[in-house]
């Protein structure tokens, strides 16, 4: 498995970067459609992915609601496309329905192929500093970390059915 590398380069921005044994393409489809992206995005266990729309064009929208298993919290989040250059670049805004840090961010997605594996870097900008620090100290690399892991199942399965 690959190992998940967060830095912080500038006041505003975190990182995150990974390599995946897989082809970009797959990745892409993994970040772009529902269906696959319900499988993996989910955070620590014990949480499920009841809503996932994704209007993946310039201009669209997407809306995420997780779901805590063991209590029926509710979180939920959305944005707008603003860039999508398949299968190398997607950018979108983030703005949480329980504002659990201020304003809106944005996501530039960039893979880059190798070889058959995929560098992926997530570098998401936050509106201050004292936002990027909240997103930080909430644990969030720890649900990333599991995320992506579980994005290595469901890669190298597509993979099965498309070889």
């Amino acid at each position: 498995m690959g190992t998940l590398k967060l830095t912080t380069p500038g006041d505003r921005e975190i990182v995150m970067t990974r390599v995946f044994d897989a082809p970009r393409r797959l990745v892409f489809d993994a970040h772009t459609k529902p269906e696959l992206v319900r499988q993996w995005l989910l955070g620590p266990p014990g949480w499920s992915m009841p809503v996932c729309e994704m209007d993946v064009r310039v201009g669209g929208k997407y809306r995420w609601v997780w779901r805590k298993d063991s209590d029926g919290t509710d979180m939920g989040m959305g944005g707008v496309y603003r860039e999508i250059v398949a299968p190398e670049r997607l950018v979108a805004t983030e703005r949480f329905d329980q504002a659990w840090y201020p304003g809106e961010a944005l996501n530039t997605l960039v893979l880059v192929e190798k070889e058959g594996r995929t560098t992926l870097t997530q570098t998401t900008r936050y509106e201050s500093r004292a936002a990027r620090d909240a997103v930080i100290e909430s644990g969030m690399e720890k649900g990333v970390k599991a995320s992506y892991d579980r994005l290595d199942d469901v890669l190298a399965a597509a993979e099965r059915l498309h070889s």
